[in-house]
């Protein structure tokens, strides 16, 4: 199964405020750079985020973007129904208009449950998962007393 484009990136910017734990928000021009997407895509994308109550904005000179308390806890298959607006993963469709095996596809009803089962496969995994936590470093041994040779 593919997503749309708008799912990916949407999905990379839920990431990338994960990745920042507490209240520092990041602006929408820092977020398309993190995400490696152009600045109006990102801000159409923040706009759906905000609807869907995963993110917070705060406008003004001090403003900027943090995930939410329900976008710390939502899972890739709630986010990808939410945005996924294509209901089949076929197009059902000739040259010439619908599919003439619409009626009763038994490939239709198998895609639909692949879908469901792919939906399904990601409920398990919490997109604030995905963020790459920075790893503290460990503090740097004392250098050792010098190497004796022996011989």
């Amino acid at each position: 199964m593919r997503i749309t484009a708008f799912s990916d990136v949407s999905l990379r910017v839920l990431i990338v405020l994960a990745a920042d734990p507490g209240t520092a928000v990041k602006t929408s021009r820092a977020i398309s750079v993190q995400v490696g997407t152009p600045y109006h895509h990102v801000t159409k994308i923040i706009s759906r985020l905000r609807e869907l109550n995963l993110i917070e904005v705060t406008r003004g000179r001090a403003g900027g973007v943090r995930l939410s308390p329900a976008g710390r806890q939502v899972t890739v298959g709630w986010v990808l129904r939410a945005l996924e607006t294509r209901t089949d993963v076929a197009d059902c469709e000739t040259t010439h208009g619908n599919c003439p095996l619409l009626d009763g596809c038994g490939l239709r009803r198998a895609l639909g449950r692949a879908r469901t089962a792919f939906y399904s496969e990601l409920d398990d995994v919490v997109v604030a998962s995905l963020a790459h936590q920075p790893r503290l470093e460990s503090a740097p041994l004392p250098p050792g007393p010098p190497a004796i040779r022996v011989g």
